[in-house]
């Protein structure tokens, strides 16, 4: 008898056409993550910004709600063939904490704790593109889908969305991360279906 996994059955491509190739639809969200969930207290949490100067921006969790979250609703593509469409998200744009970033660089690693890294260009984190997210469909991020904080890339595949964001670090060439260097693509469109090199 065949077995499948809860939140990977729904409709397919055929008669959802908006979603990218290989696609399907689920109206619940999977939790995916390699290895333990990290707990980070609100108190102790912080994002930083390092760049290639050696300087370092940090906010704490009173200092990013400060800048002004905003809501946004938007489609999340996972490498494993999942979809969710229309998913209400509250975050701080990353144009937002790079206002008062130098950089000549374009190329980030986004670093979370526990450990996970992947990368990014900048070019793909800015212009409304992407957040720091805390909570999704109205209700703060649990440890399992990446809280406090995430980072919210949705024109990507959703592994470019970190769990349990800590910082950005800028590099000067595009370094793969935890699932790039295991084979997955360096950039993750799902339009393109840019799941492994």
């Amino acid at each position: 008898m065949a077995s499948f996994t809860r939140g990977f059955a729904g409709r397919r491509r055929e008669v959802d056409p908006d979603l990218p190739p290989g696609q399907t639809l689920v109206r619940d969200w999977p939790v995916l993550s390699a290895g333990a969930t990290p707990y980070v207290d609100r108190d102790e949490w912080s994002f930083s910004i390092a760049t290639e100067t050696g300087a370092v921006h940090t906010w704490n969790w009173a200092e990013v709600q400060a800048l002004g979250p905003q809501d946004i609703t938007v489609d999340i593509h996972c490498v494993t063939h999942w979809s969710k469409l229309g998913m209400a998200w509250r975050g701080v744009s990353l144009d937002r904490l790079f206002e008062d970033v130098d950089t000549s660089y374009d190329y980030c690693m986004a670093h979370s704790y526990g450990g996970y890294t992947t990368n990014v260009p900048l070019a793909e984190l800015l212009d409304g593109q992407a957040w720091v997210a805390f909570e999704a469909d109205g209700e703060p991020l649990t440890p399992e889908h990446g809280g406090p904080a995430r980072l919210l890339v949705p024109h990507l595949y959703f592994w470019k969305s970190a769990k349990w964001l800590r910082g950005i670090v800028m590099q000067e060439t595009d370094e793969p991360g935890f699932w790039e260097n295991a084979g997955y693509n360096l950039h993750g469109d799902p339009w393109k279906e840019e799941r492994y090199w």
